[in-house]
């Protein structure tokens, strides 16, 4: 017996089926109806696929499971809680961000809104620029502030989160321009969000399809997390909004 595959297992049915099952629920039809409208297996395939061995270990392991997902969910309910009062105690702009971006929800963000909360502390909506979610923009966030003043220029900023090109020169000659090592937790989801740019149709999707075609993929990934982090400064520097030039 198990969860179908062509189920989310923490989705909506699929936690509907775990949980019946754990209930007592043996029926495949009975199972299989639980489903959302919009999954496209029938209940006839997810019955079939629940057929097997209801072996009394193997729903002891699951509802040991089912208990451990409530009980972190639990707990990052709370941290959802205490990251909302933190950043409404570091609000210092009472508008509203403008109408963003349709984007599809990241499934580890907080149930909270988050891009309101971040634009009332920043005075800008982050989340404007391609790649950049609002879990993002909160990692960025959390680790540098919303102060930009300790970094004189925008290339500062990108040189203490390691996205800067080395100079390590001898002789006047230039020996080597890697990317020195940093454990930074801003560039490392700058990383992140510069690699989803692989299918944007935007600029910053372009720039970094161009980067690939030029070099490595790991350097086009920091020459593009470079650029993001040069946007960030100098939005929250400028006040501006990032506009995609297309």
């Amino acid at each position: 017996m198990g969860c179908p595959l062509f189920l989310d297992v923490v989705g909506e049915t699929g936690q509907k089926i775990l949980r019946a099952i754990v209930g007592g629920e043996r029926d495949g039809q009975v199972l299989g109806s639980m489903k959302n409208v919009r999954i496209r297996a029938s209940v006839d395939e997810i019955a079939k696929s629940l057929q097997g061995n209801w072996r009394a270990e193997h729903l002891f392991a699951l509802k040991q499971a089912l208990a451990a997902f409530d009980f972190v969910g639990t707990q990052l309910a709370e941290c959802d809680q205490a990251i909302e009062a933190q950043l409404q105690r570091l609000q210092v702009h009472d508008r509203d961000p403008a109408k963003g971006k349709k984007r599809s929800r990241p499934r580890n963000a907080p149930k909270f809104d988050l891009r309101t909360q971040l634009f009332k502390m920043c005075g800008v909506d982050l989340t404007r620029i391609d790649g950049i979610d609002v879990t993002t923009a909160l990692a960025v966030i959390s680790e540098t502030g919303a102060d930009m003043s300790r970094f004189p220029t925008d290339g500062h900023f990108a040189s203490w989160m390691g996205l800067c090109p080395g100079t390590k020169i001898t002789g006047g000659k230039v020996m080597s321009g890697k990317t020195k090592r940093c454990a930074n937790r801003a560039a490392q989801a700058l990383r992140l969000a510069a690699a989803a740019l692989r299918t944007s149709q935007s600029a910053l999707g372009a720039y970094f399809r161009r980067m690939c075609s030029r070099m490595d993929k790991p350097k086009a990934v920091t020459a593009a997390a470079h650029k993001l982090a040069r946007l960030i400064y100098t939005m929250l520097t400028k006040g501006q909004e990032y506009t995609d030039q297309g």
